[in-house]
């Protein structure tokens, strides 16, 4: 793809290392997933479930590699939307970054809302009726999509900051518990005699690789990356595995702890509390919150780069190209991806996006690993000796491309029909922008 032809603005700085890329990472996969999905997958898979958190993260470690295959051929920012603009043109590229961008401005509202009720459970005037919006509620969501948003406008080193001081809170909890909880681990548990049946295997297949979903986040800001080319593959190779033995080792204590609970609604919460009391219980849920702040702080940083990068090839207004020149971040994609988020937040039309965030994903995945042999069809000889090569030629991503599409035939009519209507919104702006550039190149024709 040519470099962005808007010359309009200031520079971004390369501000994202390994650690920072590995940040970015770790808190996209790692949100409310790993707190709300264990139960579900234990009703289903009994002692197995340790495992098929393991097996799960090592098929789906076959999409995460192809992205690092591909992610080496770019210096600049954009991520899939880059990817299926270079291989298919401008409009499956700009339908892929606009679904994407929707889903995340969607998470990050469903998200805050999850925080409120995991502070609820500490300080109950933070909960809410599920069937309003409390002001308890309002002022958690307001908090934090306008913290995190002024965090990452102010600059992506702050934005990085943001996600270490997130990170450290997060981990350093769960890291306590599994120590803390590898003491009820047997060796019945760990090796079962006795295998389970597993029910409903595509519900729960979903729901174990929902866990992994957020690792592309770190492909979106690539030009604010040093040496993209060689952070980006090491830090998702390094990030997918060590996530992958985290998940482990959680579930693990997780079904050693409870026992019969764990499939009966039980939660890390349970597991903190009958670990070390009720100040377990207390240790776990802010761990939760910063979990999902984490998390919301990665998405935050990431995604604002993709509608700027639209913006960058003419397929979004120039507006969302804008650098701020003090702070040099994307500050009005900033600011409109936080208001997108507050606004579906506070309106809770964000349930309806958020049920097809999934399935968006899962077609973004099949898009960019059918663009990788296309893209690796136009590269040149140089750019193709130095870029990141997996082993096996194509047939690692032809796993990766098999597990999606394998996914996505449990999507329900629902979730097709939602991914419709967004798509027919990002085209009306998108043909928007077209008729605009034409316009004005007839006017100075």
């Amino acid at each position: 793809m040519n470099q962005p032809a808007t010359g309009q603005r200031g520079q971004l700085i390369r501000g994202i290392g390994m650690i920072g890329g590995s940040l970015i990472v770790l808190n996209g996969m790692i949100g409310a997933g790993i707190f709300a999905t264990p139960s579900d997958v234990a009703a289903s898979a009994g002692v197995l479930s340790p495992w098929l958190y393991l097996g799960a993260g090592v098929l789906f470690t076959s999409v995460v590699l192809t992205f690092a295959e591909l992610s080496s051929y770019f210096r600049i920012s954009g991520g899939p939307a880059l990817y299926a603009t270079k291989a298919f043109g401008p409009l499956i590229g700009f339908s892929t970054g606009w679904i994407y961008f929707v889903s995340r401005a969607a998470s990050i509202a469903a998200n805050s809302h999850v925080m409120a009720y995991f502070l609820g459970k500490v300080w109950p005037w933070f909960d809410s009726d599920p069937d309003r919006i409390d002001i308890g509620q309002v002022v958690v969501v307001v908090v934090v999509i306008g913290t995190i948003t002024l965090a990452n406008v102010v600059g992506v080193k702050g934005g990085v900051r943001a996600l270490g001081f997130f990170t450290v809170f997060k981990l350093v909890p769960l890291l306590i518990m599994i120590l803390l909880g590898l003491q009820y681990v047997t060796p019945d548990i760990l090796f079962p005699e006795v295998l389970p049946t597993i029910n409903d295997l595509g519900g729960t297949t979903l729901l174990l690789i929902y866990a992994y979903l957020g690792f592309e986040q770190v492909l979106i800001p690539a030009g604010e990356t040093s040496k993209p080319k060689e952070t980006i593959p090491n830090v998702l190779v390094f990030t997918m595995i060590a996530t992958g033995l985290l998940y482990f080792l959680i579930v693990l204590v997780f079904i050693s702890v409870l026992g019969d609970a764990a499939a009966q609604g039980g939660d890390l919460v349970d597991v903190g509390r009958k670990l070390a009391g009720p100040i377990g219980a207390i240790a776990i849920t802010i761990t939760a919150v910063f979990s999902i702040g984490g998390n919301l702080s990665s998405s935050m940083l990431a995604t604002p780069r993709l509608t700027m990068a639209l913006a960058d090839h003419r397929l979004l207004p120039r507006w969302f190209g804008h650098i701020n020149e003090k702070y040099s971040s994307p500050a009005n994609s900033i600011m409109f991806l936080g208001g997108m988020a507050l606004i579906l937040a506070l309106s809770g039309s964000f349930v309806l996006l958020a049920v097809a965030t999934t399935l968006t994903r899962l077609i973004i995945y099949v898009v960019c690993i059918a663009a990788l042999p296309v893209i690796k069809g136009k590269a040149d000889r140089t750019t193709i000796e130095r870029a990141y090569r997996i082993k096996g030629g194509y047939t690692i991503p032809l796993v990766g491309l098999a597990l999606c599409l394998w996914m996505i035939t449990f999507s329900t009519a629902k979730s097709w029909m939602l991914v419709g209507i967004l798509l027919v919104v990002g085209l009306g702006i998108y043909q928007g922008e077209q008729w605009r550039i034409k316009k004005q190149h007839a006017g100075t024709g």
